[in-house]
This record gives structure tokens, sequence and C-alpha cells, in this order.
């Protein structure tokens, strides 16, 4: 399915979102809850699949609609089509602070690989897909699993990393040891291992965890500085209501003592 050449904005800088201009007839495709807002012209329709395989029957659907369910997203895609006499807007909101990162898969090589919830938006005919880790090790330990999503196409693709993004282009044969859920996306030519950290003492103490991620060149690598789940854990660890500790600082009238007061059931 040919493409749709979209142009687009990004928008922020820690908060961002990406304002994709449509002309007549061209379309985008979002992940569910990632509209920001639409102009008048934009129709908004939900598809069963990943909005790439409208063409190929039922059984193209099925299995555009599996894909996302292994990956653990929703059967359906929601695609934004103008409809209107000239240039319309749609916008897609990154859902925690980060950046956008605006990827030409027709220049990297048609396929991008990326964790399963970075995908913000694309070019309506980019394909969303799963790639399997080929060692178990990376299946089993690699932060996000044994599955990972698979971008093909060569139109433009947005995904979103947490925290500062690092961009890196992997020389053949050069390493780089990564905390598993820092990778954000890869070329599929770069190869990704998890490793061992090697010592017991610090597995244990160390406070980073058993494994960490081995991606050996060539190719190009996105990482992240905050990845959903360790944010999320920090605010866990912090929610006296699941059994956090709150860490309050302040005098007796601040939050601290007077906060935990007013806030007390009893």
């Amino acid at each position: 399915m040919a493409m749709d050449l979209i142009d687009y904005t990004i928008v922020g800088s820690e908060m961002q979102f990406v304002e994709v201009e449509l002309d007549p007839g061209e379309a985008a495709i979002g992940e569910a809850g990632a509209m920001m807002y639409m102009q008048d012209g934009i129709q908004m329709d939900t598809v069963f699949g990943d909005g790439s395989q409208q063409a190929s029957g039922l059984m193209g659907k099925l299995l555009g609609a599996g894909k996302r369910l292994l990956t653990g997203e929703s059967l359906f895609t929601t695609v934004f089509h103008n409809e209107g006499q000239g240039k319309r807007r749609v916008a897609f909101a990154a859902p925690y602070p980060g950046k956008i990162i605006p990827v030409d898969l027709g220049q990297i090589g048609g396929t991008l690989i990326c964790q399963k919830d970075s995908f913000l938006c694309a070019a309506k005919g980019v394909s969303l897909g799963i790639a399997f880790q080929k060692k178990l090790g990376a299946g089993l330990f690699g932060g996000e699993g044994f599955i990972m999503q698979r971008l093909d196409g060569d139109g433009m693709t947005f995904v979103h990393a947490g925290g500062t993004l690092q961009e890196q282009v992997l020389a053949p044969g050069e390493t780089l040891r990564v905390d598993t859920g820092c990778v954000v996306a890869f070329q599929p030519s770069v190869d990704f291992d998890i490793q061992f950290v090697g010592k017991i003492k610090s597995a244990i103490f160390g406070g980073e965890g058993l494994f960490f991620a081995t991606l050996r060149g060539p190719g190009k690598i996105w990482l992240q500085s905050l990845p959903l789940s360790r944010l999320a854990n920090r605010i866990i660890m912090s929610a006296p209501a699941a059994g956090g500790r709150s860490t309050d600082q302040g005098s007796l009238l601040g939050a601290g003592i007077l906060g935990g007061i007013l806030g007390s059931d009893d």
C-alpha cells in the first residue's frame, strides 16, 4: 500500500506533541488515546487491525489485529483522514514527559524495531507488526518481554521516548550495554541481546537489576533516560495509599506534617 506523504511540526520541549498536516485525501494512523486535537474537515474512523490492511480482505484485517493483540495493544486503530478541500491538521500528544522522535522509514531501510508502548502515530500505509526476540534471554529478561513492535514501510512514523533522548549510530562490531528499559528503538541490523551483570553482589545490592541489554552494531539506536516503568515505580513507592513512604520535606506547618494530619482518615 502506498504511503501518504505528510508534513509535520513537533511542538514543545518536555511535554511535546506532533502536529500532522494532511492534504485532501491523505490520512494518518494514531495510537488509541493519543489524539490531542483535529481541525474541521478531519474525519476519524476506527478500523480493525493496524490500518494498513484495508485492501487485503478479511484475513488481512485479522492478521493486522492479531499482531496488535500480541503486542498488548488494542485490536483497533484510529485513522484520521482529510475530507476537506484544503490542508487540515491533526495533533498527537506524548503520554508523559519526553521527546517525540520522527523517523522516515524510507531513509533507514524500511523497518524500525521499537518498544511496544513507544509508538505514537504514523502516515497511513505504515504497517504495525511484531518482532519476536530470537534469543531466549532477550525474551525472558528484556524488560519489555519477548515481543517488540515492528514498523514497516517507507513513510513517516513517530515514536516517544521518556526523559532525554539519546541517538547513536553503532559501527560494525561496536557494543553498548544499556539498562533494558532505556532502549526505545533500533534498526533491525542491530543485534539485541540480554546479558547477566556478572557479579552476584552487584546483582543483589547494585540496584540496577540482574540483566542489561547489549546492543551490537552496525545500525542506529534510540535510547531514553526515563522509561515509563521506572517513572511508575517511583510514583508507586511514594504513594502512601499503595504502601509507599511519603518523602515530603517541610516545616511543622508544611505539607510534611500538616498535610499528613489533614489527609488522615482518623
